[in-house]
């Protein structure tokens, strides 16, 4: 993943709550992602599939994943690229660890649908929303990371309002 040329970032695209469901905008706003990671309620294996087409990815199993397709899938994952140490689950309510004490810089849930950026304790905690079928008035939206001279740039790209 681009450890030591760190004149080109790494762009990480981070998704969630796809329920079954890959809409064309969203492939295009992940093109050119270096990996992808998606923090469950995927529901259908056909999902990761076509975003392996795209880039590497990285998966978590949400509480509306079951059956043999998914029985592979961690509940819970780590992944360090480019110096920086991602932890992904669906639903923050099971956090199970100190993210600060663990040396996590960036943990990611799904499993509200709504997108949201904060930090706390200086680990960003990002929850990318649905990019999957839209729930209530939330927006269908994923998120992209930039990692950049070792340091994580979080943002929500919306696909539909």
């Amino acid at each position: 993943m681009n450890p030591t040329n760190q004149t080109n970032p790494t762009i990480i695209g981070i998704l969630s709550d796809t329920h079954g469901l890959v809409r064309p905008a969203v492939e295009e706003a992940l093109a050119g992602c270096d990996q992808i990671f998606h923090a469950g309620d995927i529901t259908d294996a056909m999902v990761l599939e076509r975003l392996r087409r795209i880039a590497p990815v990285v998966a978590v199993r949400g509480n509306m994943d079951y059956g043999s397709w998914s029985n592979s899938l961690p509940v819970t994952e780590m992944v360090k690229i480019d110096g920086i140490v991602f932890y992904m689950l669906h639903d923050l309510n099971h956090l199970d660890l100190e993210p600060s004490a663990a040396g996590i810089h960036v943990v990611i849930s799904g499993h509200t649908h709504q997108p949201k950026i904060f930090i706390e304790e200086g680990v960003i905690f990002l929850n990318p929303g649905s990019a999957g079928h839209r729930r209530f008035n939330y927006p269908v939206s994923l998120a992209k990371v930039r990692i950049e001279n070792g340091t994580a740039i979080p943002r929500i790209v919306e696909i539909e309002r």
